[in-house]
Order: structure tokens, then C-alpha cells, then sequence
């Protein structure tokens, strides 16, 4: 277990705004899971040939997706953006 957590970034309203709840529960499930990993994190996902900066994870079997930044002087995973 990593000392790691999430947070929002600006803020849940913004981020989840308009989402149905059962997609924000996911999207709270995947980032903890991301939290979880540490500073891996920062190699999950999109783009696939370097690691840090705004990564991309896919939602619902591809049906949307979830923008994250994995910061690890804050040891932070911030969900910015859910679509």
C-alpha cells in the first residue's frame, strides 16, 4: 500500500458535473486504483512513449474518458477531467 491518494482538480463539481452517478463511482473506483500504484501512475495509460503530464485512461470500455496527472512531490493523483 502506497501513501498516496487523490483528489479532484479544480473541484468534484467541476469535474463530475453532469455525470451520472454510477460513471462518477467508477471514475472514484479507477482513480484509487491509480492512487494505489504510486508513482507508476505516471506511467498508466496514454501516451504510451514517455511518462508524467496529462495522462488519459479509458472509461467505460472506451465509452469516455478519464484525464488524470499523477504528481509525485504531492503524491497525488488529481482527476482533471471526466468525459
Amino acid at each position: 500500500m502506497t501513501e498516496w491518494t487523490w483528489d479532484y482538480n479544480p473541484s468534484a463539481a467541476y469535474v463530475t458535473e453532469g455525470l451520472p452517478p454510477g460513471v462518477v463511482a467508477e471514475v472514484e473506483r479507477l482513480t484509487t486504483e491509480l492512487a494505489a500504484l504510486g508513482p507508476e501512475a505516471a506511467k498508466v495509460s496514454r501516451p504510451f512513449d514517455r511518462e508524467g503530464g496529462l495522462r488519459e485512461f479509458d472509461l467505460m470500455r472506451g465509452r469516455g474518458f478519464l484525464s488524470f496527472l499523477a504528481v509525485p512531490r504531492h503524491r497525488c493523483v488529481y482527476v482533471c477531467n471526466a468525459t
